[in-house]
C-alpha cells in the first residue's frame, strides 16, 4: 500500500469533503486538488492521491458524487488510471454483490480507462506507477516473475484484470467449484459477513439488487470479449499467453468452462460463445506467420507454400513438392554403403521432417504426402539397380515401408501428445490403442491421395508378388471372405476370378494397418480394390509348409524352415515363438530359429522388422545362465547360433537395415564381447552342425571381427574431415563411441518424456544389458585398437627377437611361403630388427599355428611388412605375394582388416616403389583401361564437368604404389560369392578409399583389373573411380556443384537436366540400362557419392554461397534476352510482367537456397553449418562485392539475393539444430545463433561497416528475422534480450514495425516488456 503522508492528504480529504456537502462541480473540485497539490510539489498524474480517493469512497462514502470526482480526475489525468482500477478490483470486486452499483461503475471506468494505455506508459511515473500496482496486487508474487522492467508488469496487471472479471463471473454463476482448484487466486468474494445493511427488508429493493447483479454478470462478460477483440489488450494477453504458460493453462480452463456453461454469455448481445472460442483460438496476427511487412517488397512469397495436391510425379521442376527436394536428398544420401551411421534413421528423418514443416509451413497432410512420395522416389530410382557391393533395393523398400511408417507414427504420437505429458507406457503403446486426431486425420487423407501417383506406385519386379498379395487380402475382406494368411502365400494371380494386382500403395497401407496407423476401413477406400468374388477360388492348394502350419505346432523340419526363412511372418507372435525356440529350444532348433530370423523376416518383413532386428539383437547377447561358473564364458556354448546370426546379418542390406533402426550402436556391443571371448579362444576343437559343416573359434571370431569393423571407418586416420570445434560423425565412429551412444540409450531408460523411437532403443539396451558398457571391458579389443591407431599413425616397430610375437611371425611365414625354398632365410631377415626363422617350411598341414585370435592379429602386421618388404627386394615375386597373403586370409579371415589397415597406412607414406603393371609381374589393366578412361569422361561430361586432361598421358607404363599393388592382387583372388562376400565387403571400401588418394589413374587402373575379373560390375566400378577427379582437382567439385544447380533449377540445361527438380538432380540411379554403355549419371548422385572423400570440407560453403548467388542472377535474367528485357522496361506489359516474375522468381530462389543449406549440411553436418552463420556469412556480408546487375533491375537482384541468404542460412541451422530443442545439436544454437544476431545487431547500430548492397543487407536482415518469427520462435528463447531488443529497434528504423514487434514477442520473459510498450505505442 502507498504510504499516505499526513498534511496535503489531509487537506485534499477536507476540500473532497466540503465538494461532496455542497455538491460541488466535479470539475471545479478536480481543478482545486490539482492546484493545491501543485503548489505543494506533488507530481501529477499522483499516486498517492489515487489511493486517498479510492480509500474515502470505499466503503464510508459510497456516493455517486464521489464516483464522478474520480472519474474526472481520471479524465484530467491527475490520477494514474491504471493504478486506480487496479486499487479498486481489489476493493469493488470482492464486494460487488453488497455493492452492485459500485461494480457496475467500476466495469463503466475500465470500459472507458482501460484501453488509454499509450500516455500512461510516456509518464515520467511509469515505472513508480507499475511498482505501485505491483505492490496492490502482488503481480510478482502470484506470477512468480520479478519484473525487470514496468513492462512486464504491464503485461501481469492486463492479465490480472481480465482474469479477475473472469473469475468473479464464473463465481457469480456458480461455475467456479467446476474448476479444478474450485477457488480463485484473486479476490473475488469478500472475507466479511455479508449483513443487510437496510433496517428492513425491501422485496422491491432486493428485486432491483438481483437484476442488477445478473446485467453486471452480462456486462463483465461483454467487457471480457471487448479485451478479447481489442486489438492492443488482445496482443498484450498473447505475451502472458506465450510467457506465462502455466497460468495460462488454467485461465483458458476458466474461460472454456464459462464458454460451455455461462447462461450470462448466452445472454449478451455483443458476444457467443463461438466468438469466445474463436478469440482466443488463433494467435493475434502481429505474432504470427502472417503479418505484414512495410518493405517495397513482401516477404510472403519466403513464408507461403501452397499445397502439395498438384504436385507431379518423380520428375517435377520447380514446383511446390520440390521445396521437400532436401527430403530426397537425404534419403538417397542414406543409402550410401560406405559409410553406417550409428544414428537411427527414424530419429534424422523425423527431425528433418518436423523442420521443413515447420518451414514450409504446411499442414500434416501435405506433409505426409511429401513423405510418402519422397520415400517412392528413393524406390523408384532403383528399380532396376546396377550390381555391386552396395545397398540395394531392399534397404530402399526398408527406408518405405518399415522407416517411414515407423516415422509417422512418431510424428503423430508427437504431435497428439498433452502439453503435461503424464502416461508413459511400454514401447508398443501404439499397438495398444487406436490412434485418432487431426495429425492422424490428415495422414489419413494423404495416403487416399497418394492412390493417384499411378507413375510412383509400379511395384518393382521383387515385390510384385507381395503387392499382389496385399491387393488380394483386401479384396477378400471387401468380398466378405475369411481366409488366414498362408492362403495368401499360395495364392497367384492367374487363381482369382477378377484381377486383384496390386501395388506400392497397397504395401504402403499394409505397413500402416500393421503398425495401428490405419484400420481396415482402409480397404473401402474407392478404387482401392477392383471389385468383390464370391467365393475362394479352387486352384490353389489347402495347405502347405507355412508360418500358420508352424503356429498351429507343426514341428520345424527342413521343409517347414525353408519355407519360413524363404517367407516374412506376418506378425509379431509368429516372431515371438520363433524367439522362444532360439532361446528354449534345442541347440539344432536354435540353429534353425536364428536362420529363420535372418530370412526373410529380416529382409522383407517390414511390417514386423523393428521386432526382427530386436529379437536378433537379444540373441547375440545370450544372458549367462544362473548357475554359471568356471573361467569359460557361457557364449562358448552358443557359438553355433551365433556364428549363423552373425554370418545371417552380415550383407551390406542387412547392415543398411540395422542402421536405419538405430541398432549399430547396440550390434556393437553386442559383438564386441564375442570377439573378445572367440578371439581368446584356441580353435582345438570345431562345432559340428547337423549338416556336417564344422566351425572354429577362429571362423566365430572372424566372423563378428569383421563384422564389428564394418560399422565405422577403422582404416581413415582418426581426424579425417575434422571441421572447426567438432569433428563430424564420420571421425566419432570408434569402439568407444558406439558404446557411448549405446549406454546413452541406456541412462534415458527411464525418461519417457522422449520420442517413440528412443524409448525403443532405451527399451532394447536395457534388456540386453541394465549396466553401462566400456571398452576398457575387453581389454584383448582394445590393445588390437591401439596397435592399429599406431600402425596408421607412424611405420611399424617393436619386433624383438626371442619374443612370443617374433615366434608366431616366423610361424605365419612358414605357413603362408611354405613352398618356397631360399636356403632357410627367413623373410624377415630383409627387414631391420628382425632374425633368423627355424628354417624352411614343409607341406604339413601341422604348420597352421593353434593359437588365440588375438594372438594371432597382433603378429599379422609385422608378418605383412616382412612379406612386402620380400617382395620389394625380389625374394617374393608378386603372385607369391598375393597367394601368400591370401592362404593367411584364408587361415584367419579376420587378419584382412590389419592387412588392409597396413596397406592403406604404407601407401600414404610414399616411401615404396611402383610397381609396373605390365602383366607378367603384376596383373596388367592394359585390357580395357582405355575404356574406363573413356566411360569416366563420358559419365562426367554428362554430369557437366570438364576436365582437360584425365589420362597419364601417351602410352606410359601403369604403376601402382607397392602396398596398393599387393592390396589389389589380393582382392582379385576372391571368388566373387556369398562366402566371401562379407570379406570384400570390409576390403572394397578400403581398396576404393586408398586407390582413390593416389595420384591419377590409379583409380582407373584398380577399376580395370576389378573390371577384368567381375564383368557384371563394371558399371559400379567405372562410377566408383569416376569419383577419384573430384578428390584431386577443386574445380571439378565446383563444376560438379554448378550443375547440381543448373539442374535442379532447370539453367543452363546440362544434357541430363530438362525441366529441373528432385527428377534432374538426382535422376533415376546409374547403370547401362540405356543402349550405347553406361546412363547418364544425374550431378546429385555423384555430388552425394563423393562428398564425404574430400578433405578440404570448408571450400564448400563459400563456393555453394557463390554459386547460390549467381543462381539469383541467373533467375531474375533467365529466359529473357537483353533486347527483351529493354523493351520490357518502357512498357505497361513490363509491369505487369516484373510482379509475376517476382514472385516465379522467389519460388525458384527458394528452390537453390533449399539446395544450397541440403548441401552444406550433408557435407559437413552440425560443424560446417555452425561455420557458416558464425564466420562465412558475415565475412561475405562485410567483404565488397563488385556489382554485376543487369542495367534497369531495379535492384531485384539484390533483394532476391538477400531473401536467398536468408532462407539458406535459417534453413541450414534448422537442418543442423532443429527447430526446437529435442536434439542434442541444439544445445550448440544458442552460442552460435546469439553470435550471429549480435552481428546483425551491431551492423545495425552502425559498428560494423558493411561491404555488400544495402538493398542485399535489408532484405537479408527482414528476411532472417521473419523466418525466424514465423517457423523457429524458440531460438529467440536462446539469445540475450539486450540483442533481440537492439535487433528490433533497428528494423523499426526501417519501419517495419510489425516485424520488430513480433520479434521483441517470441523472445520470451526478457523482451515480453519491450513487446507490450511497442505494441501500446503503435496503437493507432
Amino acid at each position: 500500500m502507498v504510504s499516505v503522508h499526513t498534511g496535503i492528504w489531509d487537506s485534499v480529504r477536507e476540500l473532497t469533503r466540503v465538494a461532496q456537502r455542497k455538491r460541488s462541480d466535479p470539475l471545479h473540485w478536480a481543478l482545486q486538488v490539482c492546484s493545491n497539490l501543485n503548489s505543494a510539489g506533488v507530481a501529477l498524474p499522483s499516486v498517492e492521491l489515487a489511493d486517498v480517493l479510492v480509500s474515502y469512497i470505499c466503503w464510508d462514502n459510497n456516493l455517486p458524487i464521489l464516483w464522478k470526482f474520480l472519474e474526472k480526475a481520471l479524465v484530467l489525468k491527475i490520477v494514474p488510471p491504471m493504478f486506480v482500477l487496479a486499487l479498486l478490483s481489489t476493493r469493488v470486486i470482492p464486494h460487488r454483490q453488497s455493492w452492485p452499483v459500485a461494480y457496475r461503475l467500476y466495469l463503466e471506468l475500465l470500459k472507458r480507462h482501460a484501453f488509454t494505455l499509450k500516455f500512461q506508459i510516456n509518464d515520467l511515473n511509469y515505472r513508480k506507477v507499475m511498482e505501485s500496482i505491483d505492490d496492490v496486487l502482488l503481480l510478482s508474487q502470484r506470477f512468480g516473475m520479478t519484473p525487470s522492467e514496468p513492462g512486464i508488469l504491464v503485461v501481469q496487471f492486463i492479465f490480472s484484470i481480465v482474469w479477475q472479471l473472469l473469475d468473479a463471473t464464473l463465481d457469480d454463476e456458480g461455475l467456479l467449484e467446476l474448476t479444478s482448484d474450485k477457488r480463485s487466486i484473486w479476490a473475488t468474494k469478500s472475507q466479511e459477513m455479508q449483513l443487510d445493511y437496510h433496517d428492513n427488508y425491501d422485496e422491491k429493493r432486493a428485486e432491483l439488487q438481483e437484476r442488477l447483479q445478473n446485467e453486471n454478470t452480462v456486462m463483465s462478460v461483454d467487457l471480457i470479449g471487448q479485451f478479447l477483440q481489442n486489438k492492443v489488450i488482445s496482443r498484450i494477453i498473447f505475451l502472458a499467453r506465450r510467457n506465462m504458460p502455466a497460468h495460462w493453462v488454467d485461465f483458458i480452463q476458466r474461460l472454456r468452462l464459462l464458454e460451455t456453461n455461462s447462461s450470462a454469455l448466452r445472454n449478451s448481445n455483443a458476444l457467443t460463445p463461438e466468438a469466445l472460442h474463436q478469440l482466443t483460438s488463433d494467435a493475434p496476427t502481429v505474432l504470427s506467420r502472417d503479418y505484414k511487412t512495410t518493405s517495397p517488397q513482401k516477404f510472403h512469397a519466403v513464408m507461403d507454400f501452397g499445397s502439395l495436391s498438384s504436385s507431379a510425379g518423380p520428375c517435377q521442376g520447380a514446383s511446390h513438392s520440390a521445396l521437400w527436394l532436401p527430403l530426397d536428398l537425404l534419403l538417397e544420401d542414406v543409402m550410401d554403403g560406405c559409410l553406417v551411421n550409428a544414428t537411427s534413421a527414424i530419429e534424422i528423418i523425423s527431425g528433418l521432417i518436423k523442420t521443413l514443416q515447420a518451414i514450409n509451413g504446411t499442414s500434416w497432410h501435405d506433409t505426409f504426402l511429401a513423405l510418402w512420395i519422397a520415400s517412392l522416389r528413393l524406390v523408384q530410382r532403383e528399380r532396376d539397380p546396377i550390381e555391386g557391393p552396395v545397398p540395394r533395393l531392399d534397404t530402399r523398400l526398408c527406408i518405405l515401408l518399415s522407416i517411414t511408417t515407423l516415422v509417422v507414427a512418431d510424428l503423430i504420437e508427437e504431435e497428439n501428445a498433452p502439453v503435461d505429458e503424464t502416461e508413459c507406457g511400454s514401447t508398443n503403446q501404439w499397438k495398444d490403442k487406436k490412434v485418432t486426431g487431426k495429425c492422424h486425420n490428415d495422414l489419413v487423407s494423404s495416403l487416399q491421395i497418394l492412390g493417384d501417383y499411378q507413375g510412383l506406385l509400379t511395384p518393382p519386379q521383387s515385390v510384385v508378388s507381395a503387392a499382389n498379395q496385399a491387393a488380394a487380402k483386401a479384396m477378400f475382406f471387401v468380398s466378405g471372405i475369411n481366409v488366414g494368411s498362408a492362403y495368401f502365400d499360395c495364392i497367384g494371380l492367374k487363381d482369382m476370378p477378377i484381377d486383384c494386382s496390386g501395388n506400392m500403395h497397397h504395401l504402403i497401407v499394409e505397413a500402416c494397418i500393421a503398425r495401428n496407423l490405419l484400420d481396415t476401413s482402409a480397404y473401402l477406400w474407392p478404387g482401392y480394390v477392383n471389385g468383390q468374388i464370391n467365393q475362394i477360388p479352387h486352384s490353389v492348394p489347402a495347405q502347405a509348409p507355412s508360418w500358420s502350419s508352424f503356429m498351429k505346432g507343426a514341428p520345424l523340419t527342413p521343409l517347414l524352415i525353408n519355407a519360413l526363412v524363404s517367407t516374412p511372418a506376418s506378425s509379431l507372435a509368429e516372431l515371438e515363438k520363433i524367439f522362444e525356440i532360439a532361446v528354449k529350444g534345442t541347440d539344432d532348433e536354435k540353429i534353425s530359429a536364428a536362420t529363420i530370423l535372418c530370412g526373410a523376416s529380416l529382409i522383407r518383413g517390414w511390417n514386423i522388422q523393428e521386432h526382427t532386428i530386436h529379437f536378433i539383437a537379444r540373441l547375440l547377447s545370450p544372458p549367462a545362465p544362473p548357475k554359471c561358473c568356471g573361467n569359460g564364458s557361457h557364449l562358448i556354448g552358443y557359438a553355433p547360433m551365433l556364428n549363423v546370426l552373425i554370418v545371417g546379418i552380415a550383407s551390406i542390406d542387412c547392415i543398411q537395415i540395422f542402421s536405419l533402426h538405430g541398432l549399430v550402436p547396440q550390434l556393437a556391443c553386442s559383438l564386441m564381447p564375442i570377439c573378445e571371448v572367440f578371439g581368446s579362444c584356441v580353435p582345438d576343437v570345431p562345432w559340428v552342425l547337423t549338416n556336417g559343416e564344422e566351425i572354429s573359434a577362429h571362423a566365430v571370431f572372424s566372423n563378428a571381427f569383421i563384422l564389428l569393423l564394418k560399422l565405422w571407418r577403422f582404416n581413415h586416420p582418426p581426424l579425417e574431415h575434422g571441421v572447426g570445434e567438432t569433428p563430424t560423425v564420420g571421425s566419432q565412429l570408434t569402439p568407444e563411441y558406439l558404446l557411448l551412444l549405446r549406454n546413452s540409450h541406456l541412462i534415458s531408460s527411464g525418461n519417457f518424456n522422449k520420442s517413440r523411437n528412443r524409448r525403443r532403443l532405451s527399451a532394447v539396451a536395457s534388456l540386453l544389458s541394465p549396466h553401462p558398457v566400456f571398452v576398457d571391458s575387453f581389454p584383448k579389443l582394445k590393445a588390437w585398437h591401439r596397435q592399429h591407431q599406431a600402425c596408421i599413425a607412424s611405420t611399424l616397430s617393436g619386433l624383438v627377437h626371442g619374443t612370443p610375437v617374433h615366434k608366431i611371425v616366423d610361424g605365419l611365414l612358414n605357413m603362408m611361403f611354405k613352398k618356397i625354398n631360399r636356403g632357410g632365410q627367413s623373410l624377415t631377415s630383409v627387414t631391420s630388427g628382425s632374425s633368423s626363422s627355424s628354417g624352411p617350411g614343409n607341406e604339413d598341414t601341422s604348420l597352421r599355428p593353434k593359437l588365440p585370435s588375438w594372438d594371432i592379429l597382433e603378429a599379422v602386421p609385422f608378418v605383412v611388412d616382412a612379406a612386402l618388404t620380400a617382395c620389394a627386394h625380389g625374394k617374393l615375386s608378386p603372385r607369391e605375394l598375393a597367394t601368400g597373403l591370401k592362404d593367411l586370409a584364408d587361415f584367419l579371415p579376420a587378419s584382412l582388416a590389419t592387412i588392409v589397415s597396413y596397406f592403406s597406412a604404407e601407401v600414404t607414406r610414399g616411401v615404396w616403389k611402383p610397381a609396373f603393371m605390365n602383366g607378367t609381374d603384376w596383373p596388367s589393366p592394359a585390357a580395357n583401361l582405355s575404356n574406363v578412361e573413356e566411360q569416366i569422361k563420358k559419365i562426367l561430361a554428362t554430369t557437366g564437368v570438364d576436365i582437360p586432361s584425365l589420362s597419364a598421358g601417351g602410352s606410359s607404363p601403369s604403376t601402382l604404389p607397392l602396398p596398393l599393388a599387393a592390396f589389389v592382387s589380393l582382392t582379385i583372388t576372391y571368388k566373387i560369392d556369398r562366402a566371401s562376400e562379407r570379406f570384400l565387403n570390409l576390403a572394397g571400401p578400403a581398396l576404393e578409399s586408398l586407390a582413390a588418394g593416389c595420384p591419377w589413374p590409379c583409380m582407373p587402373i584398380v577399376a580395370s583389373l576389378w573390371t577384368q575379373k567381375a564383368k557384371r560390375w563394371s558399371d559400379f566400378l567405372v562410377f566408383s573411380a569416376s569419383q577419384t577427379v573430384f578428390l584431386h582437382n577443386s574445380d571439378a567439385v565446383v563444376q560438379l556443384l554448378k550443375s547440381c544447380f543448373a539442374a535442379t533449377l532447370g539453367l543452363n540445361a546440362i544434357p541430363i537436366s530438362s525441366s529441373g527438380g528432385v527428377g534432374a538432380l538426382l535422376g533415376h540411379g546409374f547403370g547401362s540400362h540405356f543402349c550405347g554403355g553406361i546412363s547418364p549419371v544425374a550431378p546429385g548422385i555423384l555430388y552425394l557419392r563423393v562428398y564425404r572423400s574430400i578433405r578440404d570440407i570448408m571450400f564448400i560453403t563459400e563456393e555453394v554461397v557463390s554459386l547460390l548467388m549467381h543462381s539469383v542472377r541467373d533467375i531474375v535474367s533467365s529466359g529473357l534476352p537483353r533486347e527483351r528485357l529493354e523493351n520490357l522496361r518502357t512498357s505497361k506489359i513490363g509491369m505487369r510482367y516484373r510482379q509475376v516474375s517476382l514472385a516465379a522468381s522467389m519460388t525458384r530462389v527458394k528452390l537453390a537456397a533449399a539446395l544450397a543449406a541440403s548441401l552444406v549440411w550433408l557435407s559437413g553436418g552440425l560443424s560446417l553449418v555452425q561455420s557458416l552463420i558464425k564466420e562465412t556469412l558475415p565475412s561475405w556480408f562485410i567483404s565488397v562485392h563488385r556489382s554485376e546487375l543487369e542495367e534497369g533491375s531495379e535492384g531485384m537482384v539484390a533483394m532476391l539475393a538477400g531473401y536467398a541468404l536468408a532462407y539458406f542460412a535459417v534453413l541450414c541451422g534448422a537442418f543442423a539444430w532443429g527447430v526446437d530443442s529435442t536434439s542434442s545439436a541444439s544445445k550448440r544454437r544458442p552460442k552460435i545463433l546469439g553470435t550471429h544476431l549480435e552481428f546483425l545487431a551491431s551492423a545495425l547500430d552502425g559498428k560494423i561497416s558493411l561491404g555488400c548492397d544495402w538493398a542485399t543487407w535489408r532484405a537479408y536482415v527482414s528476411g532472417f528475422v521473419t523466418l525466424m518469427v514465423g517457423c523457429t520462435p524458440s531460438w529467440a528463447l536462446e539469445v540475450d534480450a539486450d540483442v533481440l531488443k537492439r535487433l528490433s529497434n533497428g528494423l523499426r528504423l526501417w519501419n517495419e514495425e510489425e516485424l520488430a514487434l513480433a520479434l521483441l514477442g517470441i523472445g520470451g520473459v526478457g523482451t515480453m516488456g519491450s513487446a507490450a510498450e511497442l505494441i501500446i505505442e503503435n496503437d493507432e
